[in-house]
C-alpha cells in the first residue's frame, strides 16, 4: 500500500511510522481500554520524496514539523481506529501539498498620483474638522 500524493508522486508504507496509542478526552470508560489515536511519525529527510518537497516541508512554519525534521500527526477525532488512521493519512497529504505549492512572487506596485492627492486631501479635510473643535477664542 502506497500514500499517493499526486499522479507521479506517492511514499510507501514503510516510511510512514503509525502506532495505535489511547486517545484523550472524555469518552467514558471505552476511552481507558482502547487504543483507537493514531500517532503517525513520518521522517522528511529519509522519505523518498523529490527533494522540491523536501526543502517545501522543512521550510514550513507548521508546529507539527520538529526540528529534526520529522512530521508528527496525533489523530483521535473519530472512535475507531481506522477512521483515525484515514485522518492522519489525509492530514499527512494535506501537508506535503501545501508544501509544494509556490507562492507567487509579488510585484511592488505604486499608488496612483490620484489616489496620492485625495488621501492628502481627506486629511486635510479631516484635520480642519478637528480643528474646529477647540477652544472658542474670546477675540
Amino acid at each position: 500500500m502506497v500514500l499517493k500524493i499526486s499522479p507521479d508522486i506517492s511514499i510507501p508504507d514503510d516510511e510512514i511510522e503509525l502506532s495505535a496509542i489511547r486517545a484523550q478526552g472524555a469518552g467514558g470508560q471505552n476511552v481507558n481500554k482502547v487504543s483507537s489515536a493514531i500517532h503517525l511519525r513520518f521522517d522528511i529527510n529519509k522519505s523518498s520524496l523529490p527533494e522540491f518537497y523536501k526543502q517545501g516541508l522543512l521550510n514550513l512554519r507548521d508546529q507539527r514539523i520538529n526540528k529534526n525534521g520529522v512530521v508528527v500527526i496525533k489523530a483521535q477525532q473519530f472512535r475507531t481506529r481506522e477512521k483515525n488512521r484515514e485522518d492522519a493519512l489525509e492530514r499527512l497529504k494535506k501537508l506535503i501539498k501545501k508544501a509544494g505549492i509556490v507562492q507567487k512572487k509579488r510585484k511592488p506596485t505604486r499608488a496612483s498620483k490620484s489616489s496620492q492627492k485625495k488621501r492628502l486631501d481627506s486629511k486635510v479635510k479631516r484635520g480642519r474638522t478637528k480643528a474646529l473643535r477647540g477652544r472658542v477664542s474670546d477675540e
